[in-house]
């Protein structure tokens, strides 16, 4: 087989591992793999590289991704779809191998109806939000990356007294919020699966400050919240695929804490620092298990559907299954957190 990969999105932590694991896994099988740069963008422009196990050595504990990304929406393309057929078709792909996150995802699961089937997918997204799979490779990475974060800005904070609020990512999902808020010790967390008002935040923080004589906090927002009640102006600008770029939150929750409770509050944006960097241990793991069961899904021709961690399984999931709606925080959990506020 001539197996095709590509990565599409924003980058994460774990991207080298799992085109380093189909590569090790075909070479030994005896089939050939290719990489597409910039992910759907070369496939549309038939833009590829030979991958081999000397392409791929070294890569394990490297962030990024070796045949770049990009946010191209074939969608958006004039005859985007018979381009990118022509591409898979004129090179003799057997098989594509998908890595990204829903939108990556949702045009793969796209393809069979525009005449090419050979498709597999594999869940790429710090914010882990995917469905069908307990957890994405490069969210361990991401929620490490800001739980240090927010460690560090409890000594400052305790220091000069004041509150920090950290944004994180996530868009429609609070799961590197949840994670790293309980890890890191924050005393509010808000995210978009749960509108708290700006009321319900400060009576928290004053409750901390004045039970436990401590007068400094730490809140965490994930970039996708809202704040009830709030008029927030969102941004106008989105990408290809239709979603307004975020960023902002935490000033504006940060100004209206200041505003309402007259201490002194900052804003912290972790923003691409959080996808960037060496990947963890669990997440150079899992990546590798991940590109596996990619593999050997298009070996066995099991097209349509994304390799799935269930508890400590990789299985199969379609790709439908997937990417028809976004895996969100359950309000129980989001409860559980509310016990450990201020």
């Amino acid at each position: 087989m001539k197996i095709g990969i590509l990565t599409g999105g924003g980058d994460c932590p774990g991207l080298n591992a799992v085109i380093r694991a189909v590569v090790r896994m075909a070479e030994r099988d005896g089939h050939e793999c290719v990489g597409f740069k910039d992910g759907w963008k070369g496939v549309l422009e038939g833009n590829f590289r030979t991958l081999t196990r000397k392409d791929t050595s070294g890569i394990l504990h490297m962030g990024g991704t070796i045949l770049g990304s990009s946010r191209t929406n074939p969608r958006n393309v004039e005859d985007g779809w018979e381009r990118m057929g022509r591409t898979l078709r004129d090179n003799h792909i057997d098989a594509l191998i998908a890595i990204g996150g829903e939108d990556t995802l949702g045009v793969a699961r796209e393809l069979p109806e525009h005449g090419y089937e050979y498709v597999v997918g594999c869940p790429k997204t710090i914010d882990n939000d995917l469905n069908g799979t307990d957890y994405t490779f490069g969210f361990d990475t991401a929620m490490n990356i800001c739980t240090e974060a927010i460690d560090r800005l409890h000594s400052t904070a305790e220091a000069h007294q004041r509150i920090f609020v950290v944004e994180v990512m996530g868009r429609h999902a609070g799961w590197i919020a949840l994670h790293a808020g309980i890890a890191g010790g924050a005393d509010v967390i808000v995210i978009p699966e749960v509108e708290l008002g700006l009321e319900e935040i400060c009576e928290v923080l004053r409750r901390r400050h004045e039970q436990l004589e401590r007068h400094f906090s730490i809140v965490v927002v994930s970039e996708g919240a809202h704040l009830k009640g709030e008029d927030q102006i969102a941004s106008q600008e989105t990408d290809a695929f239709g979603h307004a770029r975020l960023g902002g939150i935490g000033e504006y929750v940060a100004k209206r804490i200041k505003e309402t409770m007259k201490i002194d509050t900052r804003a912290v944006t972790l923003g691409h620092v959080q996808r960037g960097g060496t990947p963890t241990a669990r997440d150079r793991y899992l990546a590798t298990m991940f590109g596996i069961a990619a593999y050997r899904a298009a070996i066995e021709r099991k097209w349509g559907t994304m390799a799935a961690l269930r508890g400590t399984e990789m299985v199969a999931v379609s790709l439908a299954e997937a990417t028809t709606e976004v895996k969100r925080v359950p309000p129980e959990q989001y409860h559980m957190a509310t016990h450990f506020f201020g």
